[in-house]
């Protein structure tokens, strides 16, 4: 067996291993464990461990000393990074977001110390046996969302966990209990004390998930969607609409400029710029949901939309994200959705070679002419390409000829 054919758990069951041997206690802790009993595949697998971060270094020379000051150690195995991380109880969360300092404990003090029931239960892999010190397994199997311990002081400790609770109670389809839910609604202003990367991770982790709508809805109804960004407020009366379109985007899988998109195309794009860049994103990001939102009104013409501009949406690298959005739009405005149809089969009826071909005319060409380099050259290319992609010319000669009446047109106008 290659490196290669080793899986996260594989890696994480050698960690576990070795720290064993050594005689410390290691467990299978949070996520993983509360995926596997619900049947899912976990993203990872974290190891939760007696052995302090010093002595997982001399378990494990190699390991990456990435969190060593709040017991969190990272050990490469197989390809995977496997996150070790030593019992503990935390200190005081004076910033919002991580605590001053931690000290190293036992399997119940780092329980208690977690965020949710459903995210605080170890698994003994030796004995096949979940430790649970916090009625995890019995809100996993009742569908509940609840924090271990005071809904308040534990959302208070780390804002980003009210965040968190919306992408479980959507990803898993559960409800967030009443006190938690309460705790969300009073705190939420303070997320705007939070990193934008930070919210922009979770939200983008919302928006990607098949149950979007219903975290959409949750963000909402707890006070939380006119904290994420400065600069964006939602109007009530769009409310439901957005969870409609939301919805209407279908599975999982989405890029999560696709799901911004869907929740900003009601404003302009000045707006959408403004609040995608408040969110910290990549350039790649921002420019991905402005032309969308953008684009959708041209879109929407249909088959009034003249042709160089249906190639020109085709050729960009987001036209069937485009289409998707605009079939979720008519949708959820409970408008006919031939306008998406139409303009899918025309679409479709478009050679690929001529979605964007080589220009007929270039710089060089159209120099020849005696046009002088300046505003207007740029636009007679621009004109003459539309042309080509209007299928009104298709050789070099109508390119030429097209480009000398332009020129000429020009010459005769008094300059502005």
């Amino acid at each position: 067996m290659t490196n290669g054919d080793h899986s996260a758990r594989d890696a994480a069951m050698f960690v576990i291993d070795r720290l064993r041997e050594k005689g410390y206690v290691a467990l299978l802790a949070g996520g993983c464990v509360r995926d596997m009993l619900l049947g899912l595949p976990p993203k990872d697998y974290d190891v939760a461990t007696d052995a302090t971060p010093l002595k997982v270094a001399e378990v494990f020379p190699q390991a990456n000393h990435v969190g060593a000051k709040f017991g969190v150690m990272l050990v490469r195995k197989h390809r995977h990074d496997v996150e070790v991380a030593t019992f503990r109880s935390d200190g005081v969360y004076s910033d919002g977001r991580r605590p001053d300092d931690v000290t190293f404990g036992t399997d119940r003090e780092d329980a208690l110390r977690r965020d949710f029931t459903i995210n605080g239960m170890f698994l003994d892999t030796t004995t096949d046996t979940v430790i649970d010190y916090v009625g995890g397994r019995t809100d996993l199997e009742a569908g509940t969302i609840r924090t271990i311990g005071d809904a308040r002081e534990r959302l208070g400790e780390d804002h980003l966990r009210m965040l968190r609770a919306i992408r479980f109670a959507a990803r898993l389809g559960f409800q967030i209990e009443p006190q938690t839910a309460a705790a969300i609604s009073e705190l939420a202003p303070r997320l705007a004390g939070i990193s934008p990367e930070r919210i922009w991770i979770e939200l983008g982790a919302i928006l990607t998930n098949v149950h979007r709508d219903k975290g959409w809805r949750l963000l909402t109804a707890l006070g939380l969607a006119d904290h994420l960004a400065a600069g964006w407020t939602t109007p009530p009366e769009l409310h439901d609409l957005i969870v409609a379109r939301l919805g209407a985007l279908g599975g999982g899988g989405i890029d999560p400029t696709l799901g911004m998109a869907a929740l900003l195309c009601d404003h302009t794009a000045d707006v959408v710029r403004i609040i995608c860049t408040a969110l910290r994103q990549s350039n790649r990001e921002v420019s991905a949901t402005g032309w969308l939102v953008a684009s959708l009104p041209m879109a929407r013409l249909g088959p009034q939309l003249e042709l160089a501009d249906l190639k020109a949406l085709m050729a960009h690298g987001r036209w069937s994200d485009l289409t998707t959005l605009l079939r979720a739009d008519l949708v959820a405005r409970d408008e006919p959705v031939e306008t998406y149809d139409r303009l899918v089969d025309r679409a479709q009826a478009i050679p690929a070679a001529s979605i964007a071909p080589p220009p007929l005319l270039d710089g060089n060409a159209l120099a020849g002419l005696g046009c002088r380099p300046g505003p207007r050259f740029g636009l007679i290319l621009r004109d003459v390409y539309r042309a080509q992609r209007n299928d009104r010319i298709s050789t070099t000669d109508e390119a030429v000829s097209l480009a000398k009446k332009l020129v000429e047109g020009l010459e005769e106008q008094p300059e502005a």
